[in-house]
């Protein structure tokens, strides 16, 4: 990726190394559940082994094991270190999605309110409550940040779905996440996951991961083309990760047979389908994934 032309985002908060010993937040009315994204790898992997699938929100488990206490946090947002490869490179592409989103809200007449992204170690707190690391990154409502355990990248190259732009598709997923808290996408679906039973809620899980696919997408195309962003191979990168990350591969190289039912951020060709269609577009309105969708 090309990123000479990019700026550094100033809405970063890097809690790396600082430890989680004080009580995490309360927020009137509750915090949201956390929405994964190229994400919950190891969790789902976990999951399949115990017989439980601690990404459905209506699981008893879950990710959230306790409530640890806050240890000191950031005071605001910040950049980070001109030494941190990794941090600037993250930096770098959150960015370009505020640049990208900042447009397309202001051409329908709406304004974006950019997210925090947070870079943590091991385990973190958030509006949504702790997360371990394992989890993998994610997007709190609760508190519009977007949180990421950068050593997860380490983990997308063992999966075989390592690159710069597969590292950025995992980003502007997250970022798509939030995107769709501020249409009012994920409150709704979060509603309607109360009445449902797991089958159905996990199908709307489901389109919402692919919504954000899309969404990435679009905003891979925007930042090309404002900062030709992408070189030859990227596209090939994107494509390969999301299928490396569906709920079939996982589920395959976890030993399992594939059991839609249980899917909650679609299959490979499906995440590999949506991605393309917001890059080929760059139109947010043809990411719909819940059209026709009882």
């Amino acid at each position: 990726m090309r990123l000479k032309r990019t700026r550094q985002s100033r809405n970063i908060e890097d809690r790396r190394g600082q430890q989680n010993t004080g009580r995490a937040p309360r927020r009137g009315g509750g915090g949201g559940m956390k929405i994964g994204g190229g994400a919950g790898i190891i969790l789902l992997l976990l999951g399949l082994f115990f017989g439980q699938n601690l990404l459905d929100p209506q699981s008893s488990g879950g990710p959230n094991i306790g409530v640890p206490q806050l240890g000191p946090q950031t005071s605001g947002a910040g950049q980070v270190r001109s030494d941190d490869e990794a941090g600037q490179f993250i930096g770098s592409i959150l960015g370009t999605t505020e640049d990208v989103w900042g447009e397309l809200f202001q051409q329908s007449g709406q304004r974006y309110q950019e997210p925090n992204l947070v870079m943590f170690n091991d385990g973190v707190n958030s509006a949504c409550g702790f997360t371990s690391s394992a989890a993998g990154p994610f997007y709190c409502p609760g508190d519009s940040k977007v949180y990421i355990d950068l050593s997860f990248f380490r983990e997308l190259n063992r999966m075989g779905a390592g690159g710069d732009f597969a590292q950025a598709y995992v980003l502007a997923h997250e970022v798509g996440h939030h995107v769709q808290n501020q249409l009012g996408v994920s409150m709704a679906v979060q509603r309607r996951q109360r009445t449902l039973p797991k089958k159905q809620a996990n199908r709307l899980s489901v389109l919402t991961e692919l919504q954000a696919d899309c969404y990435a997408g679009v905003w891979a195309h925007h930042a090309h083309k404002k900062f030709q962003l992408l070189e030859p191979g990227d596209l090939e990168e994107g494509m390969n990760a999301a299928s490396k990350i569906g709920d079939d591969a996982l589920m395959r190289s976890a030993g399992r047979r594939a059991h839609p039912d249980a899917f909650t951020h679609g299959t490979s060709e499906q995440r590999q389908t949506w991605l393309y269609r917001g890059l080929e577009t760059g139109d947010p309105q043809q990411c719909d994934t819940f059209q026709g969708a009882s």
